[in-house]
């Protein structure tokens, strides 16, 4: 019995008392209200990037019936990707303890023998595999991600979509099968039924001999909640902007505005990283192009002042969860720039293309909706200064709402036409 007890296959590998139904049951519930807000943020953050626009916004190709759900990204309120995308990743983190923790109350059951007692069990156990898998994937590339270090292979995007369906497919068919059993279990705890912990022998997630217990199961939630208590707030504080920002120890945008002034906020790329170089913006050298029904011009940045200039207050907001507090933004409205080449009245979509040599999203293309908003801008100022080389000098894109890579810096050109 020694020597089988030493294989994680044998009930008496697994000691801890803290092991049990309803210490399964309470996380289980946590993540089934959790997990399910992710999935809900994560496609509304997918729709935000209005895919079905243009292939060049679309980085999940061939996603079939995955886009049912596909909506014009609207431009009110300014602040809505901010939130939606700033609880997605919050509530990522901070579920972290909670899915750990899960996961080691249940390990006993991924060595239990044998693999499969039946087809149902089979496709049982195959599920879990699913689960637990797509859930590490997800948790894992979503962290990356967040502290902008790419060592995946491939592209974040299609990734971290497919994956969060795989997942969720599986996470679906899970808390169909146990959520029953972890309300039923979790009411007889608070009836006090089981006041002292007894679980049915029969169970495989109680040990047959346990430990001598170090911490009661309310210190392990405690634990557990004094984790997730504590993911919160070194990170909230990246979406919240202003002075909460320098709460936000754990993210990579959670210090302190850079450098100070006007231009003092936070970025994700330099000039230097897109390869933008004084020669291409140079006012004898960079020019707007703008084509649209009646033809093309070309404009230079004294020729963009000579236009009805206007302001608007709004934050920048990115997929990794950060944003900025709103700055004061003014330029020519995109709207006025349709009417320049025969979009008057109701203006189209637009394609916009960057200077930059390399990296995502150096074009990007904004609907109609966004386009005719009189708060988008092709902005030329930031707080009454001109705007930074870092921050998209000569020219820049600026639009209520939407994800921070479809505010695309160093405009060269503006395509405006169906998409």
């Amino acid at each position: 019995m020694r020597d089988q007890d030493r294989l994680p296959t044998s009930p008496g590998f697994w000691r801890s008392p803290l092991r049990g139904p309803w210490f399964t049951s309470v996380l289980g519930l946590v993540l089934l209200v959790g997990v399910t807000a992710l999935f809900v943020t994560g496609l509304v953050s997918y729709a935000a990037y209005n895919p079905n626009l243009s292939p060049v916004n679309d980085t999940t190709p061939d996603k079939g019936l995955l886009g049912f759900y596909l909506f014009a990204w609207p431009t009110d309120p300014v602040w809505l990707y901010r939130l939606t995308q700033g609880v997605h990743v919050t509530l990522g983190l901070t579920l972290i303890p909670v899915l750990l923790a899960k996961l080691w109350s249940v390990v006993p059951r991924l060595f239990a023998l044998p693999p499969a007692r039946s087809v149902t069990h089979a496709l049982e156990r195959i599920s879990l595999l699913l689960l637990v898998g797509g859930g590490l994937f997800e948790f894992t590339t979503g962290v990356l991600n967040i502290q902008l270090d790419y060592v995946f292979p491939g592209s974040f995007y299609p990734l971290h979509f497919y994956g969060a369906w795989v997942f969720f497919a599986a996470f679906v068919a899970h808390a169909v099968l146990k959520t029953p059993t972890a309300l039923r279990t979790v009411r007889r705890r608070l009836r006090d039924e089981l006041e002292e912990g007894v679980m049915p022998a029969a169970d495989t997630l109680v040990p047959p001999r346990p430990d001598r217990p170090t911490v009661s199961r309310r210190g392990a939630f405690g634990l557990v909640g004094g984790g997730s208590l504590l993911l919160f707030l070194t990170t909230v504080g990246q979406s919240l902007g202003g002075p909460f920002r320098r709460t936000a120890l754990l993210a990579p945008h959670g210090t302190a505005d850079p450098n100070g002034g006007p231009n003092g906020f936070q970025i994700n790329k330099t000039a230097a990283y897109a390869g933008i170089t004084a020669a291409d913006t140079h006012e004898d050298a960079w020019r707007l192009v703008v084509t649209g029904r009646t033809g093309t011009v070309r404009l230079s940045r004294a020729q963009l002042l000579q236009l009805p200039l206007h302001s608007s207050s709004l934050p920048i907001a990115c997929v990794e969860g950060w944003s900025t507090a709103d700055q004061w933004w003014r330029g020519v409205r995109l709207r006025d720039l349709a009417a320049l080449v025969g979009h008057d009245g109701d203006p189209p979509d637009v394609l916009v293309e960057s200077l930059q040599r390399h990296g995502a999203f150096r074009r990007a293309a904004l609907r109609a909706n966004q386009v005719a908003d009189p708060r988008t801008l092709l902005a030329l100022y930031v707080n009454g200064e001109e705007l930074s080389p870092d921050h998209g000098h000569p020219a820049r894109v600026i639009v209520p709402a939407a994800p921070g890579v479809l505010n695309t810096k160093w405009v060269g050109r503006l395509t405006f036409g169906a998409l």
